[in-house]
């Protein structure tokens, strides 16, 4: 007769595990409370940098160096229209900016700021023909250089490509684009929901001016309803991992300071680009310039994410084949549209190749 071997667990190690538990309960209440209230929120964008060029909400930063030497050429980040900038510069050890300036690069970044209702009248034209134009004449007075690269992120890379564009002789010499796309026609969701069949973005925009920042949050929410949900668990399941609750709080934190589109440039965005695809097809006409992509004759890094929901691998791909380049690149990254540009994922792959990049063309 088999006989059956019960193993009892020592009593010390039950209360040892019983112990740790309810550490882990006390953790996770006081992290829960804290983030309920708001309490301690981690610091942001907190490189250290000078405001070297303003104008109405438009800032242009200029990070100090952090190497002795630095390359000739300087890099300017474009941020897109409806999201801070601060995503690229999270917190100290999670910052592409600190970590371009640790690898020796002099680094500016164009912060547009958050939109007032009088800015409602603003078009792609005020910013690709105005505000980058001025913004880069101070980057070369504060440098001493001519040249200077830029690295766009979203709708940050379309305004570069625009720039770049319709400005073939600007002094510009290196084009690096992060989560940009350029043929509309792969852009999924969005494109279904601003069918002119049914979207009346003219009545939007009459009505409301500026698309408000809870608009823009929804829409993103939506292309994924399960994220936030599925988020708040993970964040349940790790509130005693301070290092975990540090990081959800920061993305959380970006994730929901989302900005408003200014009314004009969404009204262009969603009639020249959503609906007729012109930066795709060469037909986008600025101040009465073209915007043909085959002007674009510099080098370009183009870098994408596999599984980016909101700039997706459709509508991103196509961007070197439109380009005029000889020397041009991409990079595909497993990730999506954030952890492109942030966070792990980026620290261990986008963040050195992007350095690595432009070492080689900023001498």
């Amino acid at each position: 007769m088999a006989t059956v071997r019960q193993s009892h667990r020592p009593v010390e190690q039950i209360l040892e595990t019983a112990q740790e538990e309810a550490q882990r309960t006390r953790e996770r209440i006081r992290k829960g409370i804290d983030i309920l209230l708001a309490r301690d929120e981690p610091p942001v964008g907190v490189t250290p940098k000078d405001i070297v060029y303003s104008r109405g909400t438009l800032k242009l930063y200029h990070y100090r160096p952090m190497a002795d030497t630095v390359y000739r050429v300087p890099v300017v980040f474009v941020m897109s229209l409806v999201s801070k900038p601060w995503i690229l510069d999270l917190t100290f050890g999670q910052s592409f900016i600190q970590y371009m300036l640790a690898q020796g690069f002099d680094v500016f970044m164009i912060d547009w700021g958050i939109p007032r209702p009088e800015d409602s009248h603003l078009r792609f034209e005020d910013y690709v023909q105005d505000f980058m134009p001025r913004s880069f004449e101070h980057v070369q007075r504060e440098t001493g250089e001519q040249d200077f690269s830029i690295l766009g992120y979203c709708m940050g890379g379309m305004l570069a490509l625009m720039y770049a564009a319709t400005n073939p002789d600007a002094p510009l010499k290196n084009l690096v684009t992060a989560a940009t796309p350029v043929d509309m026609n792969g852009m999924g969701l969005f494109k279904k929901w601003t069918n002119p069949k049914y979207f009346d973005v003219d009545r939007l925009i009459d009505t409301v001016g500026n698309i408000p920042p809870e608009m823009m949050l929804r829409s993103f929410e939506l292309l994924r309803p399960m994220d936030r949900w599925g988020g708040y668990i993970r964040l349940i399941d790790n509130l005693w991992d301070p290092m975990f609750v540090y990081g959800f709080r920061i993305m959380y934190k970006w994730t929901n300071e989302q900005i408003p589109f200014p009314g004009e440039t969404y009204r262009q965005f969603i009639k020249d680009l959503m609906w007729e695809n012109k930066l795709m097809t060469g037909q986008m006409n600025l101040g009465g310039k073209l915007v043909d992509l085959k002007n674009i004759k510099i080098p370009v890094l183009n870098a994408m994410a596999q599984h980016d929901h909101i700039a997706p691998y459709d509508a991103t791909s196509p961007l070197l084949s439109l380009v005029g380049s000889e020397d041009k690149e991409e990079i595909v990254v497993k990730g999506g549209h954030v952890s492109l540009v942030a966070g792990k994922n980026a620290i261990g792959r986008l963040w050195p190749k992007v350095a690595d990049w432009l070492s080689h063309r900023s001498v």
